[in-house]
């Protein structure tokens, strides 16, 4: 039975208050603290449109609830810029100790790292515990540097490369090294290479920027024309020169791959561009091929040197290489990324399996084997392949020794995980899940050990908060509850439609568990609901197809449609893929057009599903196929009690037989 939100959150008040009453004298209150969580409610409303005046006017009425330091944050969060700091000072006092704290100090370290006021800064950033901001540890060098001229550089680079949007304190840290003549030119080329080749043309201009406004203005030009830049009558390049016409050409294989690799191909480019600019430009137009899954993907990459790649480019040629089976290709691209990526248990898989195919000889089984048990687990996909690849099946892990009660009254008794979940039952999800995790973090004042974090776990699961009861539970790292990372709510429902229309039931709840972690009224960016996520246009032409009459859009949120519309229209595309449960999910996940073209067109050779998995051009898909098929095989193990083959579930997959035609060609 579902617990009751409003209900619930006051169980957990009485962990919350200063006198630690016992949860159970919370919940006779629950009638008049439910107009306080209103003002919470309204609290957040206003934060998020910064409507500063109702927040000071609320905030007095938010004094003493559970929530209150959520309330007190919004207010002067709103109003930062402004605050005087013994405020500021006041809030961080007041609230010690708690996510709120550290989140305001991180607000606040930004403010003080624009306005250069390095004194405060470097007397507040040794107190920020989550240390998990790139913007803030940029300042931190860029003052480090200023103080002390200690070598920053490599932390520096290392950071703003892997930024992803615009960011002013590592690129001011960037243009205090360039200046200092510790920061290359070709560290700033690169950062822009790495903007245009993701359409981050923001990203771009705000590092060529760094090299003067001409080349920015340069760099509009380029984006928005990239082929009339390259028309231009070039003579004999400088080095700004050559690295503008790199962006234009990386620019150019974005937008159209083929054309690119016309333009690179002339002599010019050959004689004019250096090695290492050249491969970077094949590796952009070699990575584009092969996510259109094109045969000429390996081509292109011949044409660059690995050295001079970076590690998406080598992830897509390993990629274009298993799926036309050059394995000697497989392996010197996996060789050559960086180590961190290389320790990635997909590449690690993929390297034992190339040298198997490469070589027969004693050593090499040796080196596959042991490179295989390096990562053999139940854990997820790869791991699991890797156990079968050494003769094992996947079977439920042994459930660890029962928590005790004073684990299990520690869980419940502590502040952050009260208020967590407090803020997830009154419909504060981002809130209570950001406080949550930051109150089991690993990396928070030494952060929980694992029979902390089972116990943190078995709180959420008994009030049935699921992604909190999984997600926690997955992050142990010596022993695995099976039940927590797999729970089986609504049992009964799923089961009875499960059978009723030929379906595996742990298929899917391995593909709910992917979709929705159990939370009943998910709602994507996109616009998908439920527990199985399904799109309001889907709902519709399933519900026809089901004959569920008189369904009405406003029921995908009820648990029972949800799950017969989800589970019919998983069964349609199962069918009409003939029963692939890799395809099916891909599906699922991006529409049956999709992996219909990803498949191979006729004449194209049958290959092992996760080959074809990892091929997925789509990197959310492919993330996907992944981990429901690996949820399936967990599922199935627990409700069997025998083990499993996820190489028996994703079978091959190759072009749809001669003469097939679709069954379900409507399908959306």
């Amino acid at each position: 039975m579902q617990f009751s939100p409003i209900l619930t959150s006051f169980a957990l008040l009485g962990a919350l208050t200063l006198s630690c009453a016992p949860p159970v004298l919370a919940q006779t209150s629950a009638s008049v603290n439910s107009g306080a969580d209103e003002t919470i409610q309204e609290m957040h409303r206003a934060y998020k449109r910064l409507d500063r005046k109702r927040l000071s006017a609320m905030l007095p009425q938010a004094k003493g609830h559970p929530l209150e330091p959520w309330g007190a944050y919004w207010e002067l969060a709103a109003r930062l810029d402004t605050a005087p700091s013994s405020e500021i000072q006041d809030f961080l006092s007041r609230y010690a100790g708690t996510y709120q704290e550290d989140r305001l100090r991180a607000d606040w370290l930004a403010v003080l790292g624009k306005r250069r006021d390095w004194a405060t800064f470097n007397a507040e950033y040794p107190k920020y515990r989550m240390s998990d901001d790139r913007s803030l540890r940029c300042y931190a060098l860029l003052n480090e540097f200023n103080a002390t001229g200690v070598g920053v550089a490599q932390q520096v680079e290392e950071t703003w490369l892997a930024q992803k949007d615009t960011d002013d304190g590592c690129a001011a840290a960037a243009e205090q090294q360039l200046k200092a003549d510790k920061l290359k030119a070709h560290s700033v080329w690169l950062r822009a290479r790495l903007g245009l080749e993701n359409d981050r043309p923001k990203v771009a201009a705000q590092a060529v920027a760094l090299l003067g406004k001409d080349r920015a203005e340069t760099l509009n030009t380029i984006y928005g024309a990239p082929a009339k830049y390259l028309t231009a009558k070039f003579t004999a390049l400088r080095p700004p020169t050559k690295e503008l016409v790199t962006l234009a050409l990386i620019r150019l294989a974005v937008v159209d791959a083929a054309a690119a690799a016309k333009e690179v191909g002339k002599l010019r480019w050959k004689t004019q561009l250096t090695s290492e600019e050249r491969s970077w430009v094949w590796g952009v137009i070699g990575k584009r091929a092969a996510q259109r899954l094109s045969s000429e993907a390996l081509a292109h990459f011949e044409h660059a040197d690995n050295k001079h790649l970076h590690d998406d480019h080598l992830a897509w040629k390993a990629r274009a290489a298993l799926r036309a089976g050059r394995w000697q290709v497989v392996q010197d691209a996996i060789a050559a990324m960086g180590e961190a990526q290389r320790k990635d248990p997909a590449w690690v898989y993929w390297s034992a399996r190339a040298l198997t195919k490469l070589s027969s000889t004693e050593a090499a089984r040796a080196q596959a084997t042991a490179l295989l048990q390096s990562i053999a687990s139940v854990k997820g996909f790869y791991e699991q392949l890797a156990l079968e690849e050494l003769g094992q099946r996947i079977t439920a892990a042994p459930r660890p020794p029962a928590l005790t009660p004073e684990e299990k009254e520690a869980a419940r008794l502590n502040p952050g995980l009260n208020r967590g979940l407090y803020a997830i039952l009154i419909g504060l999800r981002g809130e209570g899940t950001r406080e949550w995790n930051y109150s089991t973090n690993l990396h928070v004042r030494g952060g929980m050990s694992d029979r902390e974090l089972l116990a943190a776990a078995d709180f959420a699961c008994q009030r049935e908060v699921w992604d909190r009861c999984i997600n926690t539970s997955e992050r142990t790292r010596s022993v695995i509850d099976s039940e927590q990372r797999f729970p089986m709510p609504f049992r009964d429902a799923v089961f009875h439609r499960a059978a009723q229309i030929g379906l595996d039931p742990a298929y899917v709840y391995g593909l709910i568990r992917q979709e929705s972690r159990f939370i009943m009224d998910a709602r994507s960016s996109v616009g998908a609901s439920g527990l199985m996520q399904v799109m309001p246009p889907t709902a519709r032409w399933t519900a026809k197809k089901i004959g569920l009459v008189n369904f009405r859009p406003e029921q995908i949120n009820d648990r029972d449609t949800n799950i017969a519309i989800g589970t019919g229209y998983l069964k349609l595309v199962l069918d009409d893929f003939a029963g692939s449960m890799p395809l099916a999910a891909a599906a699922y996940n991006a529409g049956p057009g999709r992996p219909r073209s990803w498949r191979g067109q006729t004449g194209d050779p049958v290959m092992e599903a996760a080959i074809w998995a990892e091929n997925v051009p789509f990197s959310e898909t492919r993330d996907y196929v992944k981990k429901v098929l690996s949820n399936t095989v967990h599922y199935a193990a627990l409700i069997s009690g025998q083990p499993q083959s996820l190489k028996a579930r994703l079978g091959s997959i190759g072009p749809r037989e001669a003469g097939a035609s679709d069954i379900n060609v409507e399908l959306p």
